[in-house]
């Protein structure tokens, strides 16, 4: 899998080819148009187990003096670790089961409806995907579930579900060089509630403040609080870039189990903005759709040897910055064209072998993308929309 993320700091064009290792590449090579334009901001916190493999043959891509031009060029074995991911962790609107997430992006499900968790009877947009209900019971203690801001709960459930679902037991866990395990969780906005609640106290009295304000609201407490919990002292923080912290998160792990510095590490992303003041924020920056009595169309934007379930291999991956502007995308869609292609050198595919785009496509009226015309991707690419969760439209 390589991914490539474009750091508009509203914007991430992540882009995925996952080869033999990926269950579902069966279907993904089908064209169907199943992208249903849907959704607006949401509650979301996902997670991986990345491990690291074994040596393999590589391929090596080169740029011609065109950008446009790529010359494939094979290349000697080397002993560069390979990394896999192999267990995964979700909560989200559309539940708390990766695989079901999974499948219903691909049906275009949608859990858009009326917000509920505050009253917004005067927002013009009073839509959001959100998280209805979340059983913490087993995953994070009492405690934590009560203080905590929602997009910690999310980050610290979905990171043990999916070291779960990658086979670390307490008994295997008993076995692990802790020191060389570690946490990179990425989040956008970090404790926005704690921080809200924190407003609102001191307009009272300084006393009123609560002792966890101040760590609840930080983007690198998820990493902490779950190194705390699985004793991880390996690299433990926190990457925001927006909509892209995730992929940084992502990019970042494999840089440092490709290293050697780490053997298995958790990575992924998440957020809890559906509050009063998130929401009023993004109306304010005028990304959200205000389309309420339809809100499904809210939005309209285009190691095996151990026995462990492998869902992608990590081959490569870049980062950009269009430096253009705080939301829209440079009008020619430099960054993302030179993000996504540096990714594909460095994993060694070529263009025409991706069958599977992940876009971000927030559907803002400055975010028409134009990806197909400009890399004349082939037309059985299939190209699934992230927003189908969180729309950022009209």
């Amino acid at each position: 899998m390589e991914t490539a993320s474009l750091a508009s700091p509203l914007c991430t064009s992540p882009a995925a080819n996952y080869g033999n290792y990926h269950p579902l590449k069966s279907s993904m090579l089908k064209s169907p148009k199943r992208h249903k334009k849907l959704t607006s901001r949401c509650n979301i916190g996902s997670t991986f187990c990345i491990r690291n493999g074994f040596s393999r043959k590589t391929m090596a891509v080169s740029a011609a003096q065109s950008e446009k031009d790529f010359v494939i060029t094979k290349k000697k074995e080397t002993g560069e670790r390979r990394i896999v991911v192999t267990g995964l962790g979700a909560v989200t609107p559309l539940g708390d089961d990766a695989h079901l997430f999974h499948t219903s992006l691909f049906e275009g499900v949608t859990r858009i409806s009326d917000i509920q968790g505050f009253d917004c009877s005067e927002f013009p947009t009073r839509i959001a995907a959100e998280i209805k209900s979340l059983s913490t019971d087993g995953w994070i203690s009492p405690k934590i579930a009560k203080k905590a801001d929602k997009y910690l709960i999310y980050a610290l459930v979905a990171g043990k579900k999916a070291l779960v679902d990658a086979g670390i037991t307490e008994q295997v866990s008993g076995e692990l060089d802790k020191s060389r395990c570690g946490v990179i969780i990425g989040s956008a906005m970090g404790g926005l509630r704690v921080l809200n609640d924190g407003f609102e106290a001191i307009k009272v009295s300084y006393k009123k403040m609560s002792p966890f304000y101040i760590p609840y609201s930080l983007t690198n407490m998820a990493s902490a609080v779950l190194a705390m919990d699985l004793g991880s002292t390996g690299p433990s923080y926190s990457i925001s870039t927006a909509c892209a912290s995730s992929n940084y998160s992502i990019l970042n792990v494999a840089s440092h189990m490709i290293k050697g510095d780490t053997d298995i590490m958790l990575c992924g992303g998440s957020d809890g903005m559906i509050i009063p003041l998130g929401i009023a924020g993004l109306i304010a920056c005028n990304a959200l759709s205000q389309r309420n009595s339809d809100p499904t169309k809210a939005a309209r934007p285009w190691d095996a040897k151990r026995g462990t379930n492998i869902y992608a291999e990590i081959l490569g991956g870049s980062l950009t910055c269009d430096a253009y502007h705080i939301t829209a995308p440079h009008p020619e869609v430099v960054g993302m064209v030179s993000c996504m292609k540096k990714a594909l050198a460095q994993a060694g595919v070529a263009r025409e072998d991706v069958n599977y785009i992940n876009a971000h496509a927030p559907s803002t009226r400055l975010a028409k993308n134009e990806l197909y015309k400009i890399l004349d991707w082939p037309p059985y690419l299939e190209l699934q929309v992230q927003r189908k969760l969180l729309p950022q439209s009209r």
